[in-house]
């Protein structure tokens, strides 16, 4: 047991050098408190019969040495930030919990260039006059979508919202039983309609709803016919549903506004080969049958920052910004800095080789391998069976569910560690590696690893595979 009377003074300590430079770095009040935190406990370790630390510090300069030490860890941890880039390697694309689409480079830059001073984002630097924000991304989206018209907000949920309040609160919305999905996170239709002010009017059944169901539904009261993508599920066998130029019909027939939840918001056309294999529904065919109203996310398959696009006629859209949940709903001008870089790369078909989400849906199996095959080589020391295996990678987000991707993952396992401690010490590598398991076994897909990232991982699993 130490002497506690070799513990210096937290004067003596605040003139040492290197408790000078943690004062000006994390400022004075947090480093003092967190030198009396190290000290005390240090005072407790020392007068411990069990702790090692009573008898290794026998001295005031081992003491210093060690608060010094001690009192830094403590003021990095406090001040470290939590949100955090991770390597991504579960093979889900669009991971939500991940924060779903990895920006394009143009994207990242131009928030550099936006964020650090005053930029025009409500001001017309033609005319010297307030303007519209959305009219940064108009034409680009009018380009992409053929739509007369744009509104953003910060999710497509929030679109959801704002369009129903905008357009139908206090009167019916037809919508199909089919359609009342409910999506991570809680999202249901019915209690977002609920919140609203619109009323839920369902037709149809589960699995089938013709365009007569909503023809029999409409009254003086209906506002609104809503379709809405099913997301992540899919019914099938005996179904039925209406084709949106059905709807589009029965709305102009008794004049009756049309409107789409699209929910991936896939830009691109019925014929790309990209969505030959993703199915998905594509914006610029909702807006030239005649949807009124379609809203989509941003952040999903078109690859961008969060947040929610309404696109359609320009009498509709202007009631949605006019609307008093626009200005609790709109987003910031980070968020179009990067939905403005990446729209331009969509729209000068480029995204196929910058947007981080079009490369890894189009990127081949073999160059998959390829790079697995790298990174396995690359691994020195390792105590544990490590081998490449086919699998599938999902887009995520809700989109395409029932698409699978090919792919090759490198798989971990260990006659000495479980595939959950394995997993555990990824999590603990800086950056953290993401993986998921599957019979006992650590699983890599390289898909939805950036390839600048290989290196790191490489690193990563030689240093922890060694001592497995």
């Amino acid at each position: 047991m130490a002497d506690p009377r070799i513990l210096p003074s937290i004067g003596q300590l605040i003139e040492r050098q290197t408790i000078q430079l943690l004062l000006g770095k994390y400022g004075r009040t947090a480093t003092l408190e967190a030198l009396r935190l190290e000290t005390e406990e240090l005072r407790t370790k020392l007068v411990s019969t069990t702790d090692s630390l009573s008898t290794s510090i026998s001295n005031m300069t081992a003491a210093m040495e060690y608060l010094e030490e001690s009192t830094r860890r403590r003021l990095t941890d406090w001040f470290a930030p939590s949100l955090r880039q991770v390597i991504n390697a579960t093979g889900v694309i669009l991971h939500t919990n991940l924060g779903r689409a990895p920006l394009t480079t143009s994207a990242v830059q131009q928030i550099a260039e936006t964020a650090g001073g005053y930029v025009n984002l409500e001001y017309d630097l033609s005319h010297g006059k307030r303007s519209q924000r959305d009219s940064h991304i108009d034409s680009l989206v009018q380009r992409l979508t053929g739509a007369e018209a744009t509104a953003v907000v910060n999710n497509n949920a929030a679109a959801t919202l704002l369009m129903l309040s905008a357009l139908a609160s206090g009167r019916e919305v037809i919508v199909s039983r089919g359609e009342l999905v409910e999506i991570g996170g809680g999202f249901r239709v019915p209690e977002i309609m609920s919140a609203s002010g619109a009323v839920l009017r369902e037709v149809g059944t589960t699995n089938k709803t013709r365009v007569a169901d909503y023809a029999a539904a409409i009254t003086e009261k209906t506002a609104l016919l809503l379709r809405v993508h099913p997301s992540n599920f899919r019914i099938h066998g005996f179904t039925d549903r209406p084709t949106i130029d059905e709807l589009v019909s029965l709305g102009k027939r008794f004049n009756i506004t049309v409107a789409e939840d699209l929910g991936s918001g896939y830009l691109g056309n019925d014929t790309d080969s990209e969505n030959q294999q993703l199915a998905e529904p594509t914006v610029r065919k909702s807006v030239a049958v005649g949807i009124d109203v379609v809203c989509f996310s941003a952040d999903k398959l078109l690859g961008g920052p969060q947040a929610g696009i309404l696109v359609g006629q320009s009498e509709k859209i202007e009631r949605i910004r006019a609307h008093p949940l626009m200005r609790a709903l709109r987003v910031d001008k980070l968020t179009y800095a990067a939905l403005g870089a990446t729209l331009q790369e969509h729209a000068a078909g480029q995204a196929h080789v910058t947007v981080p989400v079009s490369i890894m849906l189009s990127t081949p199996v073999e160059k998959i391998e390829k790079r697995a095959q790298t990174v396995v080589d690359a691994i020195e020391n390792r105590n544990a069976q490590v081998e490449i295996l086919n699998d599938h990678s999902a887009i995520g987000g809700g989109s395409a569910p029932e698409t699978h991707l090919p792919t090759k993952v490198i798989a971990i396992q260990s006659a000495n560690r479980s595939a959950a401690y394995i997993q555990t010490a990824l999590r603990k590598c800086d950056p953290p590696v993401i993986g998921r398991i599957d019979q006992d076994r650590v699983l890599l897909d390289l898909r939805t690893v950036l390839p600048e990232q290989d290196k790191t991982l490489m690193k990563a699993l030689s240093d922890l595979l060694s001592s497995c």
